[in-house]
């Protein structure tokens, strides 16, 4: 199986750099386009369905790529929710250092519940869609943890995903194996991953 995990498109608290979290923020003009833009990259290889969180922006996102694709659209998928950052959310993210620096926010879902959360929902999302192309349209924060727990990576290691980028995954024997992130071959960026924790290692 097959799947693209694709961040959904902007947001008003993505251009203000807000916490954004399961706060349900709508898509803005640019979010639609880059959904658009999306489709046409993902064009030039054949896919089954389009599934998403169920929050209204990857909803859209989910719903623009698959009218332009003509693919069907598929369900929701609570697994791909947003990490949810309880009462930073809504904040800017040049202020969380001052308010929360140890990112302790009231109400957070812990971090090490999201990855196992998110490969859930791509075991769901095989068990509906067996041997399938998918593209699953998720968010960013989620995105990187289940990369994560994949490759066994600390998320906070992995690049920041722009909206309406693209990371692939294939489930290959007996697991996942993570093929590109978001749109860069994992050969380029798992050694960088590495780098970082050994660095972070010899500082300690």
């Amino acid at each position: 199986m097959l799947l693209a995990l694709i961040r959904h498109g902007q947001t008003d608290w993505n251009l203000a750099e807000r916490m954004q979290g399961r706060s349900d923020i709508p898509l803005n003009g640019t979010g639609r386009e880059q959904a658009l833009a999306a489709a046409s990259a993902l064009s030039h290889r054949p896919w089954d369905a389009v599934v998403s969180s169920p929050l209204g922006r990857a909803r859209e996102t989910a719903e623009i790529i698959a009218t332009a694709l003509d693919v069907p659209l598929g369900g929701g998928y609570d697994e791909l929710i947003e990490q949810d950052f309880g009462a930073a959310e809504g904040t800017l993210v040049a202020e969380l250092d001052t308010r929360w620096p140890d990112r302790d926010f009231a109400g957070k879902e812990p971090d090490d519940e999201v990855g196992a959360r998110g490969i859930r929902g791509l075991e769901r999302i095989g068990h509906d869609h067996p041997g399938a192309r998918v593209l699953a349209v998720a968010h960013g924060t989620l995105i990187r943890y289940t990369l994560a727990a994949i490759t066994g990576h600390d998320a906070r290691h992995y690049p920041r995903l722009d909206n309406a980028s693209s990371s692939f995954v294939r489930f290959e024997g007996d697991g996942w194996r993570v093929l590109t992130v978001g749109g860069v071959d994992a050969a380029e960026v798992l050694p960088d991953l590495d780098e970082r924790a050994a660095a972070l290692r010899l500082a300690t």
